[in-house]
């Protein structure tokens, strides 16, 4: 699906949107950016939410074979925002996204395959339910450019503890995917990943809207109030990526493809 545009030139869509029956499927399509998330893929996820959020039952989230989604767009923020998508712009309504996906009336799954890494994985976060196959890896890597994942943390905490996610920001290092299933970040892995997708697809199918909504307003109860956290977050993403250090070991990294380090 394209969204429309108010310029007489539509750009290229971020997210290709797929309805199969009560499922939406959202992929992440930003091949020559490895689907960094910019204003764009957040203003056309959540354009698809508004206008199916009610109608379907399952929402699945995947990017690519080799990339699932590798955080933050350097580029956009080095070069600036599209005017066109200003308003979904920096991290407030990421993180409205992502609480959407976590608390909305429908099954989050998502499926990854190959990398996902820093803001990609407050969407792991957000989810219901994650798969994998094999090739996937995990990481947060905004420590290694003084950043650090303020939005994330309090999805990814609920998701596998606040240790784990200290450990994954401090290390900076990825885990496999048997290791993200250990700890709980991946809940199912195969091989066969899109088998895996479809086994739990049919089932899920099978799971009324009406219940789903209920269970999912129950949860909310039970489980971390992420709202109460939403200041903070945005305040503490925007302190790292406004800093000018920062700003200019992003900018070098996306010019000259070098680590603050070198």
């Amino acid at each position: 699906m394209t969204l429309e545009s108010t310029t007489a030139i539509t750009p290229r869509h971020a997210v290709d949107v797929r309805i199969e029956g009560a499922v939406c499927h959202l992929v992440f399509d930003r091949p020559d950016a490895n689907n960094a998330i910019n204003a764009q893929l957040v203003a056309e996820c959540h354009t698809a939410l508004d206008r199916y959020a009610q109608d379907v039952s399952i929402v699945v989230l995947s990017g690519s074979a080799e990339t699932f989604c590798f955080g933050a767009d350097f580029a956009e923020l080095s070069q600036g925002v599209d005017p066109r998508f200003a308003a979904h712009a920096g991290p407030g309504p990421m993180f409205d996204l992502w609480q959407r996906l976590a608390t909305g009336p429908f099954v989050t799954v998502s499926y990854v395959r190959g990398k996902v890494n820093a803001g990609g994985m407050g969407f792991l976060g957000a989810s219901d339910i994650v798969l994998a196959d094999t090739t996937a890896r995990f990481s947060l890597s905004e420590m290694l450019f003084g950043l650090y994942p303020a939005c994330v943390l309090p999805f990814l905490v609920r998701r596998i503890g606040f240790q784990r996610t200290h450990y994954l920001t401090l290390s900076t290092q990825p885990i496999d995917a048997a290791t993200a299933q250990a700890w709980g970040l991946a809940d199912a892995v195969d091989e066969q990943g899109d088998m895996l997708l479809r086994r739990h697809l049919r089932q899920l199918g099978r799971l009324s809207k009406t219940s789903i909504e209920r269970y999912k307003t129950y949860a909310r109860g039970v489980t971390p109030d992420w709202g109460a956290h939403r200041e903070r977050a945005i305040q503490g993403n925007l302190d790292v990526f406004e800093d000018p250090h920062n700003r200019a070991a992003i900018a070098r990294y996306v010019t000259e493809g070098l680590f603050p380090w070198e």
